[in-house]
């Protein structure tokens, strides 16, 4: 009998972790990428001990730390560089096992990619429509020699955002709406040391994460309506970020015009009801996409695409229950995680008034340091299912 086939819809790192986890349990896989070159955007990203958990589980633990990346255990600061609470990386490894990492996107794509089977790549790829049977599921897509079908046993819609599998499967669900805030981000050269920080100002932003090898990301956001843009971004965050504390002007000096990205902030406010409609699955972005304030977007497709692993290593026996198992296990977690992350945005960079922002401020520097980190590890404190 053939091994299991699933088409996965998407090549981003939710896409390539799912295909990796399906592999990994004797499925057949082919991912279908509507890019022309598998890459990711030049930015970075923080590792939670969650994530780092789960790539363990896809045997990827070990490239990740020996590749390019530097510990993040993070704090936050305000405008003028004064520190309001702080994570003591000793005490994050005593209650989580692990430190925070700060990771290029592309270092971590290479990782999945390199991971998989080529023959499992398809790029120039689009999706056009799923049929999704009670038993198989036929994937339209076009290429540029013409439109293809792909009959699979399981489709993983991982196609991001603005998920084409989701509006057509999900036609209820509203579009992603926009949360309030612009953000822009680099990844840079930078050689010297910097702390893994958050810096808050009156309805702004500014983070910084070491990757490791003299690079540095950040990224900064204000509360501003959707759709906006500049000539020049990087002169838009230096007019509104240039005299905040140090390294802050630096960063932006050494910041090589061209490289900034901006976009606007989008989440699913409307939570889907279920993950599952027949033999498709929605993982990632797709599912559950959400404001980045909790730095656990990559971390929660990672943990979506090992728990879809686990639940299919049966293969096609049990497979219906299968996938009710994983929109158990995935949706109340991954859901409220979107939440969650919506609430720190609003009570940290989007808020405004002078007198909630004094409030704020003083209740952070009067939290314990280990109570603070007690609030994060109820999000970083997960682990793989067994097998």
């Amino acid at each position: 009998m053939d091994d299991p086939h699933a088409v996965v819809v998407g090549a981003g790192i939710g896409g390539l972790s799912a295909a990796l986890a399906l592999h990994r349990h004797g499925w057949r896989v082919t991912v279908l990428e509507r890019a022309a070159e598998l890459r990711e955007v030049g930015a970075g990203l923080t590792l939670m001990a969650n994530a780092l958990r789960a790539l363990d589980a896809l045997g990827l633990g070990p490239a990740v730390l020996e590749g390019e990346h530097a510990e993040a255990p993070g704090g936050i600061r305000d405008r003028h560089g004064r520190w309001l609470s702080r994570v003591d990386g000793a005490e994050m490894t005593r209650q989580l096992g692990t430190t925070a990492l700060g990771v290029h996107r592309a270092t971590l794509h290479r990782i999945l990619r390199e991971a998989l089977p080529a023959s499992s790549l398809r790029t120039r790829a689009e999706v056009e429509h799923v049929e999704p049977g009670p038993e198989r599921a036929d994937v339209r897509y076009r290429t540029p020699d013409g439109r293809r079908t792909l009959t699979a046993d399981l489709v993983v819609g991982a196609d991001g955002l603005r998920s084409r599998l989701r509006a057509q499967l999900w036609p209820q669900t509203p579009a992603p709406a926009y949360a309030g805030s612009t953000a822009w981000r680099a990844a840079i050269a930078f050689p010297e040391p910097v702390p893994a920080a958050i810096s808050w100002g009156p309805a702004a932003e500014f983070g910084m994460v070491p990757l490791g090898a003299g690079q540095v990301y950040w990224y900064a956001a204000l509360t501003a309506p959707p759709g906006g843009h500049a000539p020049d971004e990087l002169a838009a965050v230096r007019e509104r970020f240039g005299d905040w504390h140090a390294p802050i002007p630096e960063l932006l000096a050494a910041t090589p015009p061209g490289v900034v990205l901006r976009n606007d902030i989008y989440h699913l406010a409307t939570p889907l009801p279920s993950y599952v409609r027949g033999r498709v699955v929605l993982l990632g972005d797709a599912a559950h996409a959400m404001t980045p304030n909790l730095g656990q977007g990559a971390g929660q497709a990672i943990e979506d695409a090992v728990v879809l692993g686990a639940v299919c290593r049966g293969g096609l026996d049990g497979l219906p229950a299968a996938l009710a198992e994983y929109d158990r296990l995935r949706r109340p977690r991954s859901q409220a995680l979107a939440r969650a992350a919506f609430r720190a945005g609003r009570y940290g960079q989007q808020l405004r008034n002078p007198v909630a922002v004094a409030v704020r401020d003083a209740a952070l520097r009067l939290t314990p340091a280990r109570a603070a980190l007690r609030g994060m590890a109820r999000y970083a404190d997960w682990r793989p299912p067994a097998g």
